[in-house]
């Protein structure tokens, strides 16, 4: 869409002369890694990335659940929405375990179910995927990965099927425009806005929102090019929203 194609440049997540190793926790959406089918092709470049990149960075990778989470959830549309999130938590699970073997990474006895396992296997590791951690009420594996970010003191990248966020849903309506940046109490304003539902669209859940505005965690929305991502993390022009301040 003509939205999405006008480049926006933002500064850097940090100098290129700063390079050290850093822990990035990296929200990889249910729509990046299954839109309907597996998408293979983004899974080819994103593993060719971490390896390029593994050296330098610790990555902590979430994953959603997708349209197979969305596909059980709709299911069971008159259960308890309790009901749905922990259906939609054990696809999110399965497919950090896919993205374990796809990447090489099965050496974990057991995808981490807590945020101390993740820690700990990050000592030996220098990619941890995982899905989300626990059921709570009215969060995604958005919130889980605010919170592991929170808890680990490292920079969020929220990787979506969207650029970023946007003044009107970009998919619907072509006049759509890119918020380059907006604040933390802003941000949150336009999420808890939003009435909540078990596999929901928007960019970041609700809690998700309130998590990185309470701790003031500086927060990266992109979508699924991976060259973006790249740029992002040397500190080059990238396309996205930032969420700071």
């Amino acid at each position: 869409m003509k939205a999405h194609s006008k480049p926006i440049t933002h500064s850097p997540l940090h100098r290129a002369s700063e390079y050290k190793m850093k822990t990035i926790v990296i929200s990889l959406g249910g729509s990046i890694l299954v839109p309907n089918e597996i998408n293979i092709k983004f899974l080819d470049e994103f593993k060719k990335f971490l390896k390029k990149h593994e050296k330098r960075y610790k990555f902590i990778i979430i994953t959603g659940g997708g349209s197979i989470a969305r596909k059980y959830i709709s299911a069971l549309k008159d259960f308890p929405i309790k009901t749905q999130s922990m259906i939609g938590i054990a696809v999110t699970r399965l497919n950090a375990r896919f993205l374990t073997y796809f990447l090489g990474k099965d050496t974990n006895d057991t995808i981490p179910q807590d945020m101390h396992q993740v820690k700990s296997l990050l000592t030996k590791n220098n990619i941890v995927v995982c899905g989300a951690l626990r059921y709570a009420e009215k969060e995604t594996s958005d919130s889980t990965s605010a919170k592991l970010a929170h808890f680990l003191k490292a920079e969020f990248i929220n990787m979506t099927n969207v650029p970023g966020l946007f003044t009107k849903d970009p998919r619907k309506f072509k006049d759509a425009k890119l918020i380059q940046k907006i604040s933390w109490k802003k941000f949150h304003a336009i999420a808890k806005s939003l009435k909540y539902e078990a596999g929901q669209h928007f960019v970041l859940d609700q809690h998700g929102a309130e998590i990185i505005k309470k701790h003031k965690i500086k927060t990266y929305i992109i979508n699924s090019n991976i060259k973006n991502l790249e740029n992002l993390i040397q500190g080059k022009k990238f396309t996205g929203t930032v969420i700071f301040g």
